[in-house]
This record gives structure tokens, C-alpha cells and sequence, in this order.
């Protein structure tokens, strides 16, 4: 059908257009996705057996949807995609603030003007990214803003009495008509408030000032709410939770490669920072499980989960570490090392939730021990563990590297480093090349590099080594000299009035 080509009733009457509600309308346009197989809710991962399909059983069943998840689980972004089911246009009758169906108008505006107007009744077309209204529940949220109030301007204005329906400005609800309606984080709102949305769910009535007018409106309702806010901030009034027919149960992603994909897709880096900096799989690796130590860790409170958004501000500032460092040297393209990932503890610090004992340990030294205990889980799957090296018959392939180490050497990674000066540091450290050449013979410089300090660091974790934190880099030596070093801190701190 040619929209541009119909402008009144009659021209749409001619054409043979039907009227669908916007719930038969998102079924039909699903179904037919079904049925071709394509793919749909693009740039959502993770969901492909769980919440999709639950998503649209919800759909051809018509119900309206809570989606329930903690932070960070794409509530909203799936919200904003179901938009995608509508119909590219729908007419409505030229003028009207709640879009009137011309051949089911319910206000008095829409009627008057069929009743008027006839066939010659202007019909206009409405875009369904038009189609989308959404509003973030907060304490302050008023039954005016959400249904409508009494305009006493316009009944000044119009001459009209109270008791007029014209008298009625149209609140956010009402103006979703025909159209899909989000309140996130619905616990935020009052409870007097979720009351007032009974009967648009249910009676398809409207109640304003003790004006009742009945009003068929016809609106997909997707409600959002994080589990936490039912003890923290408010809860959803059980009379709506039984009114909303599906509730959908969100999740985070349950695989590094899933996680992966979502912080590659959302990640903003410019055409620059792709190509001049390269990034390994092991570094994007250890950003994702970042966030999966730090949803089991004992510091931070799970209630309130870890947002997926940790891990894609983490990989942005990565990158932006190895940038700065790039630039501050002159060179023309760089590696991200392991020591960049010191860059990543602002984007953490903001994003957990901490308990007392992590409050006790202060967020930053939390970052630290989450990168940690990343760095420990990621080695064994690219080297051989070495607590049970260390105890097994056959020889020991650190053995070389921590001997270095014993002999009293040292070893400083600082952050300023060139690329130049960080291979001939890493180089200084006897069988540490070798070591990393008999487990992965085949890879880059950068990446044979990247994985010499990975040694390190997981050698440190597994408490082989001795890992400083130096004002802008690390510092490694041998476990012994860290026991003496520890002995004359705790002097330092003796307070001898």
C-alpha cells in the first residue's frame, strides 16, 4: 500500500486497509519473521535460548511484558527493538495528539472529525519510530505526567465546562496510543501511581480529578525492574504484577565468548585505535573475566550485579592506556601489555556495588585483586599450573625464570616504557623467552612478548613471584626478598612515642 498516495478515509476505505491493535499488529509482523527465519532483535547476544524466545511467546500471546534483571542485562535495548515489529506506517486522523485510528477513533476529536468530515476526514501517516514512548520511573513521576489532567486553560479558553472531555490534557499514556509504552525501573514508582495504571491494563478506562472517561486505548505496555529495587527502593504493587501478563527473567552473559562479543560490538574506539593498536585475544579475554570474578567475588554485593557496561569501559580504556603511552613515546603503532590493564580500575571503581569487607578493602584495591584473580584463571588455560609444577617429578619449566629471581635480580615494568625498552627489559630475564616458545612457538613478537609478562604476573598470583606496585608500573622479584622487605614496612609503621 502506497501511503503517500492516500491522504483522507476514503482514499484508505478504497485501498481496503484493515485496522489491527498494536498487539495483532507486532503478532502478524512476528510471525512472518518466524516463518522466514530471519533474524531479529539484532545486536542482542546471549538471549538466543532464553530470553528471546521467551520474548516472543510473550508477543504472539499479545501480553504486555515485564523484563526482570539486575543492571547492565539490555532491559531497555530489547524494549527499543520490539519497534522493529511494527508496521512501517499507520494512518491516523490529521491533528489528533493521541493518533486516532481513522477507522476506530476513540477521541472526541477523532470522532467529531469523521463525523464531520466523512470520508473527506485528512488522514496522515505515522512512522513507527514514532511509535515508542519511554519513561524512566522516578519518585517524582506524577498521574498528570502519566494519564492527563484538567487543562483549566483550555476550558477558559474553549468556554467549556469540567465535565467536557475536551477539557482533558493528555498525559504520556494516552499519547502512546496505538504505539508501544516503556516505564523502566517500575519499583521506582510510587505505589499510588502503579495503581492509577490498573485500569489502563485492565478496564481501558481513564480516571483524572474524578473525571471518568472511557477510553479504549490501545498501547503494548514493556515494563523494566532490576530484582534489588524490591528491598532498596519500592516495589511493584502485587494488583499490577498480576495484571502484567509475562514476566521475562534477564540474565548476564554465561560465556567469556558471548561476553566477548558484546564489549566488540558496543565498544566506541575510533578507526585509529583499531588499527594502531593491537589488542590480543588474552587482554580481551582477561577484560571479560574481570567482570565474571567480580559477579562471585565476596567484595561486592551481587544483589546488585556487575553491568555489562564494566567490561565496555574497561576494554575502551585498555585501548585509550596503550594509546596514551603510543603517543607520549612517538611511535606510530603499539601492543597492549599486560601492565596497561592498570588503566582499566577507573571503569571498575564506578560500576560494583561493594559490602563491608569490600568498603573495608576500598574500591581500587578491590579493581586490583578482581584483575588478579583474572590473570591467575586465564594462565592455566595458556600454561601449565605452577603449584603442581613446582611439586612434579618432571623438571620445572619456571625453574629458570625463578632462579633469576633468587640470584637476586630484579625486574621493573613501568608504564612510560617504549616497545623497545619493554622487550629488553622482558629479555634480561633468564629462560622466560625459551619458556614462552616451548608452550606457543608460533606466535608474533608482540604476542610472544605479551605473554613473557604474562609469566610474570601469573607467577606472582600464584605466589612464585614477588609483584611491587611502583608509582606507574610494576616491580617483580624474588617471593624470599618480599618476606624481608614486608618486615622493615611493618617498622616503618611503629610509631615509637
Amino acid at each position: 500500500m502506497d501511503h503517500k498516495k492516500i491522504n483522507t478515509l476514503g482514499d484508505l476505505k478504497a485501498a481496503g486497509y484493515t485496522s489491527l491493535t498494536v498487539k495483532d499488529e507486532l503478532r502478524k509482523n512476528l510471525i512472518t519473521q518466524l516463518k522466514e527465519k530471519e533474524q531479529g532483535f539484532e545486536g542482542i547476544l546471549g538471549y538466543d535460548e532464553t530470553v528471546i524466545p521467551e520474548l516472543q511467546t510473550a508477543i504472539l500471546s499479545r501480553h504486555n511484558v515485564l523484563l526482570l534483571g539486575l543492571r547492565g542485562q539490555a532491559k531497555t535495548r530489547i524494549a527499543r527493538l520490539m519497534v522493529n515489529l511494527l508496521d512501517e506506517y499507520i494512518p491516523y486522523i490529521t491533528g489528533s495528539e493521541i493518533y486516532d485510528d481513522p477507522l476506530n477513533p476513540i477521541s472526541w476529536y477523532g470522532k467529531h472529525e469523521v463525523l464531520i468530515h466523512g470520508d473527506n476526514t485528512p488522514v496522515s501517516w505515522q512512522h513507527r519510530s514514532e511509535r515508542y514512548t519511554e519513561k524512566l520511573a522516578t519518585p517524582d513521576v506524577t498521574v498528570a505526567d502519566l494519564i492527563g489532567d484538567v487543562d483549566p486553560i483550555k476550558a477558559a479558553t474553549l468556554k467549556l465546562t469540567y465535565n467536557d472531555e475536551r477539557v482533558i490534557h493528555f498525559g504520556l499514556i494516552p499519547r502512546a496510543h496505538r504505539s508501544i509504552f516503556v516505564i523502566n525501573e517500575l519499583p521506582d514508582l510510587q505505589a499510588r501511581i502503579q495503581v492509577a495504571l490498573f485500569n489502563m491494563l485492565q478496564e481501558k478506562d481513564i480516571q483524572i480529578r474524578g473525571f471518568k472517561l472511557r477510553l479504549p486505548l490501545d498501547v503494548q505496555f514493556v515494563f523494566t525492574a532490576n530484582p534489588e529495587d524490591y528491598t532498596n527502593r519500592g516495589s511493584i504493587v502485587t494488583p499490577l504484577k498480576d495484571r502484567i501478563e509475562s514476566q521475562i527473567l534477564t540474565h548476564y552473559p554465561k560465556t567469556i565468548a558471548i561476553s566477548r562479543k558484546i564489549t566488540f560490538q558496543e565498544a566506541k574506539l575510533t578507526e585509529s585505535q583499531r588499527t594502531l593498536i593491537e589488542a590480543d585475544g588474552l587482554v580481551k579475554d582477561l577484560v571479560e573475566q574481570v567482570a565474571f570474578e567480580a559477579r562471585n567475588s565476596e567484595f561486592i554485593d551481587q544483589k546488585s550485579g556487575v553491568s555489562a557496561r564494566l567490561t565496555i569501559s574497561a576494554y575502551e580504556n585498555l585501548i585509550s592506556t596503550a594509546e596514551r603511552r603510543m603517543l607520549i613515546n612517538g611511535e606510530e603503532r603499539t601492543a597492549v601489555r599486560l601492565s596497561d590493564l592498570t588503566g582499566i580500575i577507573p571503569a571498575i571503581t564506578g560500576k560494583i556495588e561493594l559490602v563491608y569487607e569490600g568498603e573495608l578493602e576500598g574500591p581500587a584495591k578491590v579493581a586490583n585483586i578482581l584483575i588478579g584473580k583474572a590473570i591467575k584463571t586465564m594462565f592455566s588455560r595458556y600454561f601449565p599450573d605452577p603449584e603442581k609444577a613446582k611439586k612434579s617429578k618432571t623438571a620445572n619449566p619456571y625453574q629458570a625464570i625463578t632462579d633469576w629471581f633468587t640470584d637476586g635480580n630484579t625486574l621493573d615494568l613501568l608504564d612510560g616504557l617504549s616497545d623497545q625498552q619493554y622487550k629488553k627489559e622482558l629479555t634480561k630475564v633468564s629462560g622466560l623467552k625459551d619458556m614462552v616458545k616451548n608452550f606457543h612457538p608460533k606466535l608474533s613478537e608482540s604476542q610472544t612478548l605479551l605473554l613473557m609478562e604474562f609469566v610474570l604476573h601469573g607467577l606472582a598470583e600464584y605466589s612464585q613471584l614477588n609483584k611491587k606496585f611502583h608509582e606507574g608500573g610494576f616491580g617483580f622479584s624474588d617471593m624470599f626478598d618480599s618476606l624481608f622487605s614486608n618486615e622493615a614496612d611493618d617498622d616503618d609503621d611503629i610509631d615509637f612515642r
